[in-house]
């Protein structure tokens, strides 16, 4: 089969080589063609892009991609949309995976897909993990629109020390929310001073919580469908869960410290037994840890016949931007080729914590033995392949996602200081998401 990611194509004939080679064959070029790649990535993880883009670029001679930081997310898709309004956006842009709807609405982008028809090169989609692949796809084609990069699902981490101490068992992480209860309980009775605790509570407690359990996020199939999709996180299922974790609040087993890595902190400071996180937040914990590390799914309520089904992802994807040359989409194109390759992502998800967004980076880290060597690191990605994605598991093509999930963020603490009911949250997190909804729905028709 003809594939960038074909590992026995690789094999037989290197097929990266022969895609330069195609690339640069029917003409002698003079110099190399410059391509900026924007990106959000900071600290290890900023290293590590760096190192791809070296790579890359000392592999070939007619092709110079710039990798330039430009901050977090939301300082990166701020910058590359003012930079579209002036007509000087880079030739590749990092955005985060609730800024998808955006950039499909924005009028400034190239379909991966295209890139790669420009460049007259293969480009197999069903290589691509099913829920990262579809994440970035269009709705109606099926196509991918941009490429997928880094990409996360919330896990469950424990502090295998401390269950020792607990007399609970390390070696079996609690499988459902009324099990973390359980373990949270013991952990406290042992000393601790947090049994559990957990970051990012819109998209673990509430985007997560759906698909895993296979419930619609929104209607439309979470706004695949059509912009005027609707938020759906009121039903009872969504309020049974949110009133456990609340009764947990209220008896200390579970404690909440903010909205962003505050939780993460306390876990690996040794303060909290379990946490509920990113995957892609492994390689932090596992450097700042002074503990035995133990990974586990992401626990299910007792009582939903649908659950476990899959979780979603987070992270971002690499967007490119149109009104470029023939020459840049060929290195873009040669780029992304790169990054793809089965060494490459093997080395990306080994070295972060993301998840390996092709089969074929995932089963050549386990040809390698890594998730031998690091147990626990395996739990993101067989997460994701669970099961089959649900039409409404898939993924999220919601507007405006950034301030929805700000919204969910207030009024979850709203719960945990004990100002509002879970019920009452939920409603208005459904009146309030759907109204920002409506004011993208309006300005995108």
């Amino acid at each position: 089969m003809d594939s960038i990611l074909s590992i026995n194509s690789l094999k037989k004939v290197g097929l990266y080589s022969l895609i330069v080679a195609s690339l640069t064959s029917a003409s002698f070029v003079e110099a190399k063609t410059d391509i900026t790649f924007w990106h959000a990535m900071s600290g290890q993880l900023g290293e590590e892009v760096n190192g791809l883009v070296q790579q890359f670029n000392a592999s070939q001679n007619d092709f110079e991609v710039s990798a330039v930081y430009k901050g977090n997310y939301d300082e990166t898709i701020t910058a590359g949309i003012a930079a579209i309004r002036t007509g000087e956006s880079p030739e590749i842009l990092q955005v985060y995976e609730v800024g998808t709807a955006t950039m499909i609405s924005s009028n400034a982008i190239v379909p991966v897909y295209e890139v790669f028809e420009k460049a007259n090169l293969p480009f197999d989609e069903s290589l691509y993990v099913d829920t990262v692949r579809s994440y970035y796809t269009d709705s109606q084609s099926g196509r991918m629109l941009s490429m997928p990069f880094n990409s996360s699902t919330p896990v469950l981490y424990y502090n295998k020390d401390a269950y020792k101490k607990a007399g609970l068992d390390p070696k079996t992480p609690p499988k459902t929310w009324q099990e973390v209860e359980t373990h949270a309980k013991k952990l406290l009775e042992s000393g601790m001073s947090c049994g559990y605790t957990f970051s990012n509570a819109p998209w673990v407690h509430l985007e997560n919580f759906s698909a895993w359990h296979g419930l619609p996020f929104a209607t439309l199939n979470n706004g695949y469908d059509g912009l005027s999709a609707e938020l759906q996180v009121n039903t009872a299922n969504h309020i049974n869960f949110l009133n456990f974790l609340n009764q947990m609040n209220k008896d200390k087993t579970l404690q909440y410290f903010g909205r962003r890595d505050e939780g993460m902190e306390k876990f690996y400071n040794g303060d909290c037994g379990i946490f509920t996180g990113s995957s892609g937040s492994r390689g932090s914990i596992e450097a700042n840890a002074k503990f035995e590390l133990g990974m586990g799914f992401l626990p299910y309520l007792e009582g939903i016949s649908s659950a476990p089904q899959n979780t979603m992802i987070g992270g971002a994807s690499l967007w490119v931007m149109k009104d470029k040359s023939e020459d840049t989409y060929k290195g873009i194109a040669a780029f992304l080729s790169y990054l793809a390759l089965p060494e490459n992502a093997a080395r990306w998800h080994q070295n972060t914590g993301y998840v390996p967004v092709t089969l074929a980076g995932y089963e050549l880290t386990k040809q390698q033995g890594f998730y031998d060597k690091n147990p626990g690191a395996n739990v993101a990605i067989e997460q994701l392949l669970f099961k089959e994605p649900l039409p409404h598991t898939r993924g999220l093509r919601l507007g405006n996602m950034t301030q929805i999930r700000q919204i969910a963020d207030e009024e979850f603490e709203a719960v945990l200081t004990g100002q509002k009911s879970p019920e009452s949250a939920l409603n208005d997190i459904n009146t309030r998401a759907n109204q920002q909804l409506r004011r993208f729905e309006k300005s995108n028709q």
